[in-house]
Parts: structure tokens; C-alpha cells; sequence
């Protein structure tokens, strides 16, 4: 290429043109056509070394496989976990607490002893009632003895019929003291009684409320312990009431709850629908559910909340991916496929249901495709992908 001098003195130069001949102007206007023209060379070699880098590189993606399974009909609902009984243990009697025969938290069954209130004053009363029993029980048999032997007399006349008729009254009155004295002696053995406080039911202890030596008043209104069942025990929650049919339906058959506990690794435990609500909650258009679990390792704890699903049925021949692989974007939800050339391609899927492990798919998907499950923020249609596994670090974020 030829280029020309340019001289110093603003006289017009002539300029070798691509097309052949010369250009002729000023020194200004030929200046800022030679820039442009380097502008396009530079232009043009910096174009040639970006066809000379090549396509980028694959993309790290893990991947899992389409399949067509049966999988079951479910609701999904957040539950409460709920004591089958809880009872607030409170002394009938009052007294000095004398004894404690558990530690807080322990489990307890039916009739054991938790508390020992001091049973001398009731024992003292007791023997007093049974005292007045036994003197009234002796003036009953005198004065029946009496009546006997006052028949005879009256009608020899030895007594008059006025003093006949006051023993006779004198009896009866001894039988409805007699009658009294009984009911006393039983409510003072009850209140001996009472001075032993026993489990009403099966279950395991909460806070301990009061201590040995505290003078303990009947009835009071803070309870001296609460026994709450563990085992079983009821989750309680609340499904749309479209939702009642179909578990009406299915409950003939039985109908399998799972309640999921974040953080549990043993599995969740699986439990039985027991109680359908008789009404349905106006504000809020749900209806009340509980389902009975054994609970035996006392995973369950009252008080707690659980993710709940209620296993309704099963759908056969459903096309199902994973979860991770459902994209929402401004276009639907989506999935990419990866083909043959290992590009990935952008589907559009209608998704019938999904949960934190699979969706169930509508459309948009045949069994055995291959979808991406992890990397899908660095894809585009038509991506080059490295099909990993979902132990092999990256090293780059997804």
C-alpha cells in the first residue's frame, strides 16, 4: 500500500484512492480520511482474531432422566403436632408436699405415684368420722332394742302412746345420723386417699411447677405438673374444602398421612387419617383433618410443626422429572433437554404437580429424555454441554 507524504506547509496533496487515481484535498481533510482508513484496518484485524478464538467452551451441567412411573395422589399442608391427652395434674386436698417420686420429663404410666401430700390430719379426721359412726351405730341398736320392748308395754299400758311414739322417732333419727356418719367416714378416707397423687394417664411429664416442703392448696389454679401422650399422638391440619370430596372418597379404602420433620434423617413417619372435621371453616374455606401416629421413638413432639402429605391414591403411566429441572421464566415454566450433540434445547412443559423432588408432567416431555437438573443460569438454546456428575465440583458457579 502506498502511502503519501503529507506536507508541512498546507499546500494540497494528492492521495492514492483503493478504487485507483488520486485524492486530492486540503492536509486537514486528507488527515481524517487516512484515520478513518486505519480505523477500518484495525477494525478488520481485531474481527480476524475473534474467528481465530473459536466457540466457547461447554458448559458444566449435572442432568437426570424422564421417566414414566406411577406416582401417588397427594395434599400437601403444613400440620401441628397435638397430645391424643394432655392433663394438667392438680392436688384435690391441701397439705404439705412430703414427697416426689419422678424427675420432670420422665414417662409415667396410668396409676404410678407422682406425689406424696401429709396425710396425718386426714388420717387423724378419718378416725373421728369412724368414732361418731361407731357411737351412733351403738344408739341405733339400743334404741331399736327399745321400740321391741316399748310395743309390749304400750299396749299393757305401763308407758303412755306419746312415749312410744318418741323412741320410735328417736330411732329414726339415730338411722339418718348413722347415714351422715357413713358419707363422713368415706370422704375422709377419700382425702387420705387424695394424699397420693397418681398418673390419670400414660404419658410423659413436662415442668415440675412446685417443690417438696411447698404447702400445696387444693385445686389451685396452676396445675403442679402436665402428662401430655406421646405415643400415640395426632398431627392436625386444615386442606382446602375442595379438597374434601375426594378424601371422603378414598378414606373408605384408608388414607395415609406423612408427616416430614426438617432436619430428620431417620425418615418420616407415616400415619393414619382418623378425623374429618364436621364442618367446614368459613373464614377460611379449609377443613380440619387429624391422622394418628404410632410414634413409638417419639419423633413426634406436641407443640411441633410438620410438613404434611396426605397420600390420597396412585396415578399410573405419569411422565415425571426432577424437580430441579423445572424452570419459571417470562415465557412459563420450561426445562432444557439435552440431545444427542450434547446442545441443550429450551422446552416449554405444562407441570400438573410438583413437590421439592419430582414434578409431574402434563406435556412437553417423553420418557427417557434427558433434562438439566444444575446449570441452567449459564444456558442458552442451542448451548455445547459436559455432562457431570452431582459430586464433581465445578469450580465455577451455576
Amino acid at each position: 500500500m502506498m502511502y503519501p507524504t503529507i506536507p508541512m506547509d498546507g499546500s494540497r496533496i494528492e492521495f492514492p484512492a483503493p478504487s485507483g487515481g488520486f485524492i486530492r484535498g486540503s492536509r486537514r481533510t486528507i488527515a481524517v480520511f487516512a484515520a478513518l482508513v486505519l480505523t477500518l484496518v484495525v477494525s478488520s484485524c481485531g474481527g480476524s482474531k475473534t474467528l481465530q478464538r473459536g466457540a466457547p467452551p461447554p458448559v458444566p451441567v449435572t442432568v437426570a432422566n424422564v421417566e414414566q412411573k406411577t406416582v401417588p395422589i397427594t395434599i400437601r399442608a403444613i400440620g401441628n403436632v397435638e397430645a391424643i391427652e394432655t392433663v394438667a395434674v392438680k392436688a384435690r386436698i391441701g397439705g404439705e408436699l412430703m414427697r416426689i417420686r419422678f424427675r420432670e420429663g420422665d414417662t409415667v404410666r396410668r396409676g404410678d405415684v407422682l406425689f406424696v401430700i401429709d396425710a396425718r390430719p386426714y388420717q387423724a379426721a378419718l378416725a373421728q368420722a369412724e368414732a361418731m359412726l361407731a357411737r351412733d351405730q351403738a344408739l341405733l341398736t339400743k334404741a331399736e332394742s327399745d321400740i321391741t320392748r316399748y310395743a309390749d308395754l304400750v299396749k299393757q299400758d305401763y308407758v303412755t302412746k306419746e312415749q312410744y311414739d318418741q323412741i320410735i322417732a328417736d330411732a329414726a333419727s339415730l338411722k339418718a345420723a348413722l347415714a351422715g356418719d357413713q358419707a363422713a367416714v368415706e370422704t375422709a378416707r377419700l382425702n387420705v386417699e387424695y394424699c397420693t397423687i397418681t398418673a390419670p394417664v400414660t404419658g410423659r411429664t413436662g415442668n415440675l411447677n412446685v417443690k417438696m416442703g411447698d404447702l400445696i392448696k387444693a385445686n389451685a389454679d396452676a396445675a403442679m405438673v402436665t402428662i401430655n401422650q406421646t405415643t400415640p399422638i395426632y398431627v392436625s391440619f386444615s386442606v382446602p374444602a375442595q379438597q374434601l370430596p375426594s378424601v371422603l372418597f378414598h378414606r373408605k379404602a384408608g388414607i395415609d398421612v406423612v408427616a416430614s420433620i426438617p432436619g430428620e434423617v431417620s425418615g418420616p413417619p407415616t400415619g393414619e387419617l382418623t378425623f374429618v372435621d364436621n364442618a367446614v371453616d368459613t373464614t377460611t374455606s379449609t377443613i380440619l383433618l387429624k391422622a394418628t401416629f404410632a410414634n413409638r421413638d417419639e419423633i413426634l413432639w406436641p407443640g411441633q410443626f410438620v410438613d404434611v402429605t396426605v397420600i390420597l391414591g396412585e396415578e399410573p403411566d405419569r411422565i415425571v422429572c426432577p424437580a430441579p429441572a423445572v424452570q419459571t421464566g417470562q415465557q412459563g415454566q420450561h426445562v432444557f433437554v439435552v440431545k444427542n450433540d450434547n446442545t441443550v434445547e429450551l422446552r416449554p412443559v405444562q407441570v400438573n404437580r410438583m413437590d421439592e423432588r419430582d414434578a409431574v408432567i402434563d406435556s412437553g416431555l417423553t420418557a427417557g429424555e434427558t433434562v438439566v437438573t444444575d446449570g441452567q443460569l449459564r444456558l442458552v438454546p442451542g448451548s455445547t454441554v459436559e455432562i457431570k456428575t452431582a459430586e464433581e465440583p465445578d469450580g465455577v458457579p451455576s
